[in-house]
């Protein structure tokens, strides 16, 4: 697709720390493996994957869920993650099965998994503690690097802005941490008219405020796999999909890893391998 021209490329752009590394083919075949992109021994090595839409109509959703599993398992037992994000839609407009991926699917996962909602889950706060025993809005933390997940959807389905309260109280609670890392379902600003993005200006004045928080990240949209900036140079990476029926022809996700440093490097990975993405740039 013509927007994934600007995400792709094999030069590594540095900013802040943090730097963007090319897409990966891998598992094209059983056994194949690859090199961890950034560093030999990470910090933190996490994995991050959405747009499951388990339960939608005229997909092989249960095969795709499988396949993920399959994936980042695989990955783990190559390269080690110390977690997986799964952000958001999980599920497509079928919040009763929410239980079911989780205990089917989810709960197969060799790493600890973190989830937020999207606006496919149709759920709130009540819904995802009985599912997750979490709310849709918390924090986790690894040592001195901490992330916040907060929910930008409601439960028919509609885009909100996050919570913003809980973002600034969480962003303060962790002004020492060295870095931070915000997760949102529905990136908070519309980079084209039409995109089907929130506006959410208080939130990115948010990100753009505390020098440690280093990215977002973000799902929603399928047909998004590298980064897009806000503010001076700001950092929001998206990860492909691994469901639904439209978005980049291949399913994907993200690998986050972080040095003894503290630099950051990120890398999308083709686990579909359909296409082979080459690696130049375009």
């Amino acid at each position: 697709m013509s927007n994934r021209r600007e995400f792709i490329g094999t030069s590594l752009t540095a900013i802040a720390g943090l730097t963007l590394l090319p897409a990966i083919n891998s598992f094209a075949n059983p056994g194949s493996q690859y090199k961890s992109g950034g560093i030999a021994k990470p910090k933190l090595r996490f994995a991050i994957a959405s747009d499951i839409h388990y339960a939608q109509q005229g997909t092989p959703f249960e095969e795709n869920t499988a396949n993920l599993i399959k994936w980042l398992n695989d990955d783990h037992t190559k390269n080690h993650l110390d977690m997986v994000i799964l952000n958001g839609d999980l599920v497509h407009n079928r919040p009763d099965l929410l239980p079911e991926i989780k205990t089917k699917y989810l709960d197969k996962l060799n790493v600890p998994y973190h989830t937020i909602p999207g606006n496919h889950d149709f759920a709130d706060a009540a819904i995802w503690k009985k599912v997750f025993s979490y709310e849709d809005n918390y924090t986790v933390e690894h040592g001195d690097i901490a992330f916040v997940l907060a929910n930008t959807a409601d439960v028919k389905g509609g885009y909100v802005c996050p919570n913003n309260s809980f973002i600034k109280a969480s962003l303060d609670k962790f002004a020492d941490k060295k870095v931070v890392f915000v997760i949102l379902h529905i990136p908070p600003i519309k980079w084209i008219k039409g995109d089907g993005f929130l506006d959410c200006p208080e939130t990115l004045e948010l990100l753009h405020n505390y020098p440690n928080v280093k990215a977002a990240f973000h799902g929603h949209d399928h047909a998004l796999d590298g980064v897009r900036y806000t503010g001076n140079r700001f950092p929001h990476f998206f990860d492909s999909h691994i469901g639904g029926d439209w978005g980049t022809a291949y399913k994907g996700y993200r690998i986050v890893e972080i040095d003894d440093d503290y630099k950051i490097y990120t890398y999308q990975v083709n686990a579909s391998q359909n296409p082979i993405l080459n690696s130049n740039r375009l």
